[in-house]
């Protein structure tokens, strides 16, 4: 029998890709979804779980340079850079440095700005739609913070987000303490900020849109793609199984994205990783009311079914270096002077993942190649809340409404790094 050709193959199982090929059988196509393990065992599974509709700035500003050597010599701080992956990650730290120049920032803010104005909605949608909405707590999130000396930066910060039009309130200590009792009450005040949430259960939600997307046809195939190249009647995947085509494809695995990308378009997109940690402490699943972030210590804590996970570290090293667990176990020692009473630690586990970045923080959605190709990846800490408004981006640039031309969404386009074949450049459009 001869196999079936889908009319889209999506590689990648994480919450992008899975999201993605919901809203693209939704739309009537055949789709196939590939991936070396199961369906959201990747950053998918570890994320923070904090819709951060908030965050629209992009990952550094100008005192990454002045925290460059912090970098380099502390294996336990905020943000890593390892000495080893130090010359393959310079030519991407130089595209960053080069997008924050203030024309070049200010078309990240509004790229994600966009994007995250409309993940909220989105993603009520997609989870309303596979009656999973309870999963989703839509309560806001708090930033804190300890030290007199950090309110100026907290100020800052307030007014920088009121300028950019983010709901956001300033809390003092009493509207704190009543909000979440479980905190010190040292804490000096913070930013609350309504219209952003937290997943109880990352993992959850994908393997919910999972079975959503079999019983509307998906095929999830559990493959490694080698490899992979444009025919003229759509595209062939070199998988450890053997070849599979299909009329065309969609990228959105994540971090190992760059390469496939590259045989498919025949562009080198810059893409790096950060290598993201969390702690799960499963004796502590009442502590917090919603996610809440230090601002001088760096790390975010969010309340799960399974418990707290803290999360937040940044560790450039690239895909092949072994974790460094210590990372992990670092944010438990952060959250200490955070409560009342220290956090029970009895029977926390460790994990490591993999964020996608490119250097201007804003993703590549797109078609390229004739429309046989489709990418959705590069959404760095913002995966999880960028997912479903890309899903819906993805499955409008698939199938355009009747007699509408294909939209582009220029701040995300891929040929916004290159005026030519090979040739890089930020902010081409």
């Amino acid at each position: 029998m001869k196999p079936e050709v889908p009319d889209i193959a999506v590689v990648g199982a994480g919450i992008i890709g899975v999201s993605c090929a919901l809203a693209l059988a939704r739309k009537g196509f055949t789709v196939h979804v590939l991936d070396r393990q199961a369906p959201g065992l990747g950053a998918s599974y570890g994320n923070a779980g904090h819709l951060a509709t908030e965050q629209v700035f992009p990952i550094a500003d100008l005192s990454i340079i002045k925290r460059l050597p912090a970098m380099l010599m502390d294996p336990l701080g905020p943000l890593r850079l390892d000495w080893q992956y130090l010359p393959r990650a310079l030519p991407w730290f130089t595209r960053l440095l080069l997008n924050l120049r203030p024309a070049p920032y200010q078309r990240s803010v509004a790229g994600i700005r966009a994007l995250n104005e409309a993940s909220l909605g989105a993603w009520q949608r997609l989870l309303q739609s596979i009656d999973c909405a309870h999963l989703l707590k839509p309560d806001g999130s708090l930033l804190v913070f300890e030290r007199p000396e950090s309110r100026a930066a907290l100020e800052a910060l307030h007014a920088r987000m009121r300028q950019q039009q983010v709901p956001v309130q300033a809390w003092d200590n009493a509207a704190i303490r009543q909000a979440a009792p479980h905190l010190s009450e040292h804490l000096q005040g913070g930013l609350f900020f309504p219209a952003t949430g937290h997943f109880v259960d990352p993992y959850r939600i994908v393997t919910e849109l999972v079975e959503a997307a079999k019983a509307t046809g998906v095929r999830f195939l559990q493959r490694s793609v080698l490899d992979g190249r444009v025919q003229d009647n759509g595209v062939v995947l070199d998988t450890d199984q053997g070849p599979l085509a299909a009329r065309r494809v969609l990228l959105a695995c994540g971090a190992h994205s760059a390469a496939l990308t590259t045989r498919l378009t025949g562009k080198r997109v810059p893409l790096d990783t950060e290598r993201g940690y969390h702690l799960m402490l499963p004796a502590e699943q009442h502590r917090l009311p919603f996610a809440v972030t230090s601002l001088e210590r760096k790390f975010i804590m969010t309340p799960m079914q399974q418990g707290l996970r803290l999360a937040g570290t940044v560790e450039f090293a690239g895909l092949k270096a072994p974790p460094m667990m210590a990372r992990a176990r670092q944010l438990y020692q952060l959250s200490k002077g955070l409560f009342r009473r220290d956090l029970d630690a009895q029977g926390a586990t460790e994990w490591m993942g993999f964020r996608p970045s490119l250097p201007d923080s804003l993703p590549v959605i797109d078609r390229v190649a004739g429309g046989k190709v489709l990418l959705a990846f590069g959404h760095q800490h913002l995966g999880l809340t960028q997912a479903a408004v890309t899903a819906e981006m993805i499955g409008e640039l698939a199938a355009p409404a009747h007699g509408s031309p294909v939209p582009m969404a220029a701040p995300y386009r891929l040929d916004r790094f290159f005026v030519g074949p090979g040739e890089a450049r930020e902010g081409a459009r």
